[in-house]
């Protein structure tokens, strides 16, 4: 196993204090947003076998079927399917959606053969892979998950008592349920920017009236005025209305799949996806909002939220998602509890988030591996190769991500 050196991003909705206080470092006064472990080709985690820092991209590439395993190599090819994150959102990111497998194949082979250059602003597909994911709460984390039904978003638009909105309230009430919500989807985020900006600014300013007086959409009305608060006049802030808004408790996880819209408003959390790039953006940003693209991706599918708890088996907390690249789960490490074996078919990234996790190896199969000791303090993570048994013990909490399949 290795210890993980990893590189944080620093996105403008990045958090300033969340990961210092996590990692136990200073703040730098600049935003921390994202700490990236694995090897996706953006920003590698680095590893020391004793020759010095490598990528773990590259030590993967050198031996796939060693760090891997079998397994992996014959499911996914010889990179590792998952990429695993500590996110802090200090203010709302990007509404989005991510394509299926299809699609991300059809949308990247289509740009390859119209010569869009992989870093061009306007392009949409930067692999030919999906993007599922799961997001999991270290703290109180806001986000937004998926279309309300056509009758709720009626009432909660309704509700702003804002003339403009009346065509959408009367489309969500009258429509089919998918029709519905792809009409005033697409009108929303269709209308020329300077003629629905004032819509946005007068629905913002109704929803910060309406949040301090209570009602069912109380909540709703301060997240969404807060939203219009970064994106003033922003579309999206409009579609956001037809979005589920959510408050996760630690421990508690959304899991985003193909087509759903979604955006992280606020919080700091564990984040484990398949090991793609592949947004398509529908608001919230300066980006390029590729409408005609993103009406193709997107479910126009109502129902919950789909808040998600971890089921326990014998001490581990499984967080289930219906993903064959990535499973995530979770251990509440109590002291004076024997170690616990933790071996797997296929390769492991182990993060701690609280207290101290303390590793210890065994023999791998068909490798070495015995005597190794690491201990992980909050924000540190370790790369266990497929095939490597160890132990697990200490005080706190450790994330185990590892491939489903």
């Amino acid at each position: 196993m290795d210890r993980l050196a990893n590189t944080v991003r620093p996105y403008a909705w990045g958090s300033t204090t969340a990961l210092p206080e996590l990692l136990g470092t200073a703040p730098t006064g600049e935003p921390q947003a994202e700490m990236w472990m694995g090897a996706h080709p953006g920003a590698p985690s680095r590893i020391d076998r004793g020759a010095g820092p490598v990528s773990l991209a590259e030590v993967i590439d050198a031996a796939p079927g060693t760090e891997l395993g079998a397994d992996t190599v014959r499911a996914f090819g010889p990179r590792l399917p998952f990429l695993l994150k500590l996110l802090a959102a200090g203010s709302p990111l990007s509404l989005q959606v991510h394509p299926d497998l299809a699609q991300a194949g059809e949308g990247f082979a289509g740009e390859e053969r119209r010569g869009v250059p992989i870093d061009a602003a306007h392009r949409n597909y930067k692999d030919a892979n999906h993007k599922p994911e799961l997001i999991v709460a270290l703290t109180p984390f806001d986000g937004l998950c998926g279309f309300r039904h056509p009758a709720q978003a009626a009432d909660l638009l309704a509700g702003l008592d804002v003339d403009d909105l009346t065509p959408y309230v009367d489309i969500l009430r009258a429509t089919p349920e998918e029709d519905a919500l792809r009409e005033v989807f697409t009108a929303v985020l269709s209308a020329e920017h300077h003629a629905i900006a004032g819509t946005v600014e007068r629905a913002a300013l109704a929803a910060d009236r309406l949040a301090d007086k209570g009602g069912p959409y109380a909540e709703d009305y301060a997240a969404y005025a807060g939203i219009a608060h970064h994106y003033p006049g922003d579309p999206g802030v409009l579609a956001a209305m037809l979005l589920h808004h959510v408050q996760l408790q630690p421990g508690e996880a959304l899991f985003l799949g193909a087509g759903i819209p979604h955006a992280y408003l606020s919080g700091l959390g564990v984040e484990l996806m398949a090991n793609s790039d592949n947004v398509l953006r529908c608001g919230l940003t300066p980006k390029h909002v590729d409408v005609p693209e993103l009406l193709r991706v997107v479910r126009f599918e109502a129902g919950d939220a789909g808040v998600l708890r971890p089921e326990e088996v014998d001490g581990e907390e499984i967080y289930e998602t219906p993903v064959d690249e990535f499973r995530l789960s979770r251990f509440a490490l109590a002291p004076g509890a024997a170690p616990r074996p933790l071996v797997s078919r296929t390769p492991q990234i182990l993060l701690c988030t609280a207290g101290t996790a303390r590793l210890r190896g065994g023999e791998a199969d068909g490798g070495t591996g015995a005597g190794c000791e690491l201990t992980l303090s909050p924000g540190e993570s370790a790369f266990v190769p497929a095939g490597e048994h160890l132990t697990l013990s200490g005080e706190g909490t450790l994330f185990r991500a590892t491939v489903a399949a």
